[in-house]
C-alpha cells in the first residue's frame, strides 16, 4: 500500500474516532459511516477510493467512482446505491457487484457478457443477462453510467483498444434500444489495460475479457439527496 493511502487511511480513522467512536464506527452500516466520516473526511476517501479500487487498480473507473458528495446528502445517496447494488445482485447472480464509496462497481465477465469471437457482436445469451438488469437500471432513472470494455492480451494493443471500444458501445446501444436513456451512458474502450487476472493462463484470461460498469449519482440526485439532508 502505498505511504500516501496510509496516511490519507488513518486520517479518516482518527476522524472517524473522533465523531463517533471506535465501537460506535463497528456498530454503523456503509452508509451511516459514509454520512459520519463523508463530512469530513469525503476528499481524503475519495482519493483513496480512486488509487486503490478493484485487483487491477482501474484508475479510469476509480476516478469516476473516487467522488464523493459526502455529509448527510452523500449517506442519502449511498442509501440509494445500497439497495440498487442488492437489486442487481438479486438480478444477476453472476455479476460482481461491489460498492465503491457512493457508486456502485459492476462487473460482467464471460458468464455474464460474451460476445462472437474477435467481434463486437452481443451472443444472446449477455442480451438475456443485460435484459436482466434493464429493469433495476429502470428503477432508478437518476444516476449516469461509464461503461468500459476490456480484453485480454492476446494480439495488438491497438487491435484490442478498437475491440475493446466497440464491445462497450455494443452494450451501450443494446441498453438504449430497450428503452434507457442514451444521456445516462458513457463508454469507453481500455483494451488490455487494467488486467484482474493474469494473461498467462486461458482462465485468466477469461477473466480480463469483460465489461465494467461505474453507476453513478447524477446531478439530479445529487439536489435531491442535499434538499434531503437539508430537511
Amino acid at each position: 500500500m502505498k505511504k500516501s493511502t496510509i496516511i490519507a487511511l488513518v486520517s479518516i480513522l482518527t476522524l472517524g474516532n473522533i465523531f463517533t467512536g471506535c465501537e460506535a464506527v463497528k456498530n454503523t452500516n456503509n452508509t451511516q459511516r459514509g454520512a459520519a466520516i463523508g463530512a469530513v473526511g469525503g476528499a481524503i476517501l475519495g482519493g483513496v477510493l480512486g488509487n486503490n479500487i478493484g485487483k487491477g487498480g482501474n484508475g479510469a473507473l476509480g476516478a469516476v467512482l473516487g467522488g464523493v458528495v459526502g455529509g448527510v446528502a452523500g449517506g442519502v445517496i449511498g442509501n440509494k446505491m445500497d439497495k440498487q447494488a442488492r437489486q442487481i445482485e438479486t438480478a444477476l447472480p453472476g455479476a460482481q457487484v461491489e460498492r465503491v464509496g457512493e457508486g456502485i462497481k459492476l462487473v460482467l465477465g464471460e458468464n455474464a457478457v460474451r460476445f462472437d469471437t474477435n467481434k463486437s457482436t452481443l451472443t444472446a445469451g449477455a442480451k438475456a443477462n443485460l435484459d436482466k438488469l434493464i429493469p433495476v437500471f429502470n428503477q432508478y432513472p437518476d444516476t449516469n453510467i461509464q461503461i468500459y470494455g476490456y480484453t485480454d492480451s492476446t494480439g495488438s494493443a491497438e487491435y484490442n483498444l478498437n475491440l475493446s471500444n466497440q464491445r462497450a458501445a455494443s452494450v451501450k446501444a443494446y441498453l438504449v434500444g430497450k428503452g434507457l436513456a442514451s444521456s445516462r451512458f458513457n463508454t469507453t474502450g481500455l483494451g488490455i489495460a487494467d488486467p484482474i487476472a493474469t494473461n498467462d493462463t486461458p482462465e485468466g484470461r477469461s477473466q480480463n475479457r469483460r465489461v465494467e460498469f461505474a453507476i453513478t449519482a447524477n446531478e439530479k440526485m445529487v439536489q435531491d439527496a442535499q434538499k434531503e439532508a437539508g430537511k
